[in-house]
């Protein structure tokens, strides 16, 4: 059966899109605290408790996912022919965050019952702020010497700091030059409402039901987006907003309820999964849809969201063709570096394809983009990193006060 022993931890396996957990395999050997609301759903429909500890172990083929997502990135930013629809790489990205966020909180939400909300958002920060700090640092400084004619550098650099990339760039064509920070304005919005919000969903769900209201959300997404479409709303002012691109996040979430709930038709989609490839297999077809193709927004963004669902559940049974593939080494190196290599890619790109043809750009631009994120990786985020895992230092204990020196203590102390 499918469990979250297919679930995988890896110091760098949560870098992009998820925190790790904090001495996650120790806590592996020991059975979790469940809360009464989130259940495993088994056979012939029956829901039961979950009683089963978690197996963490790392999964090359996640990072392998990640190296896909931001090689289709990279095709669609060089302009590479027969790739106008490499866009949907980002798709890939959103699914496996939702996944990765939710499955993470999902199991805190079983050993303690409640979400530390104050461990969550600081590690988000530890995580994701230096390296975009040290590249827009770069950007401020190098931009006016590579395009003179900006006149915006600060204020997208700002914009891109404060994670209002997305409704900048919908709204009033901000950042430019860092077009690419709206997807990351797009998770770190999710990061701020889904934590609290999946809290209240799993606490009054009922037994096994979780997966419903969380396809209730997506199904409702999905229908907003599609509302803003049918009213005329330009093309770009729906792709970069989070509120009309959550239908990716929610539906890696919805995958990650499935996974801990256990409906019993789950295990026998799993049985046959073979049978869904098909869906994968439409998503080439899809590269072929240009900029401004209402339908990607209608039911494009559907079918890769649906097909990279089916390779999550791929993958997480660690065997197979699709998980040998993804597995490569040179793809689980590029996932690694897959948060770094987002962050440069855009106006490393942007530069060389000014003068260079596409093939060039995409070989340079990845090679470049590579390096500066492995830079990155191995110097301030390491740093961070640190600083994110370590523990405070306890407190010394204090001899309790007696007689008149107690007396006198505030109350406030």
């Amino acid at each position: 059966m499918l469990t979250f022993d297919y679930v995988l931890h890896h110091p760098r396996f949560l870098e992009f899109s998820a925190p790790d957990t904090d001495s996650a395999v120790a806590r592996a050997t020991r059975s979790p605290v469940l809360p009464h609301k989130i259940h495993d759903s088994r056979r012939n429909g029956a829901t039961t408790q979950s009683s089963h500890p978690f197996a963490l172990a790392y999964n090359p083929a996640l990072d392998g996912l990640r190296g896909v997502a931001i090689l289709l990135v990279i095709l669609s930013h060089a302009h590479a022919p027969l790739f106008d629809g490499a866009f949907y790489g980002v798709d890939l990205f959103f699914v496996l965050s939702g996944f990765l966020i939710t499955t993470l909180l999902l199991q805190e939400l079983q050993r303690n019952g409640r979400l530390d909300y104050w461990r969550f958002y600081r590690r988000r920060l530890w995580r994701l702020m230096p390296a975009l700090a040290l590249l827009l640092l770069a950007y401020c400084v190098f931009a006016p010497m590579l395009w003179p004619d900006l006149t915006d550098v600060y204020s997208d650099a700002l914009v891109s700091l404060l994670y209002l990339a997305d409704y900048g760039i919908a709204f009033f064509d901000s950042p430019g030059t860092l077009l690419h920070m709206w997807s990351l304005s797009v998770e770190e919005h999710f990061y701020l409402v889904w934590p609290p919000l999946l809290a209240v969903l799993a606490r009054t769900a009922p037994r096994g039901g979780l997966w419903r209201r969380i396809a209730g959300l997506l199904l409702l997404a999905w229908a907003w987006r599609v509302a803003w479409v049918a009213q005329g709303q330009q093309f770009y002012e729906i792709f970069f907003r989070f509120d009309t691109r959550a239908t990716g996040l929610l539906a890696g979430s919805l995958l990650a309820a499935l996974v801990l709930e256990q409906p019993a038709w789950l295990e026998a989609l799993r049985r046959r999964l073979v049978h869904f490839m098909w869906v994968v297999l439409a998503v080439p077809l899809l590269m072929a849809q240009a900029w401004d193709d209402m339908n990607a927004m209608v039911w494009g963004m559907t079918v890769v969201e649906c097909a990279a669902a089916v390779v999550l559940l791929a993958i997480l049974q660690r065997r197979g063709a699709v998980y040998e593939m993804l597995s490569a080494p040179v793809l689980t190196v590029l996932g690694r570096l897959s948060y770094g290599i987002y962050l440069w890619h855009y106006p490393v790109v942007r530069y060389l394809r000014a003068d260079l043809p596409w093939p060039a750009v995409v070989l340079l631009g990845l090679a470049i983009s590579a390096a500066l994120a492995a830079l990155s990786y191995y110097t301030i985020e390491r740093w961070a990193l640190r600083r994110r895992d370590a523990r405070p230092a306890p407190r010394a204990a204090r001899p309790r006060p007696t007689g008149a020196e107690g007396m006198q203590r505030p109350l406030s102390q």
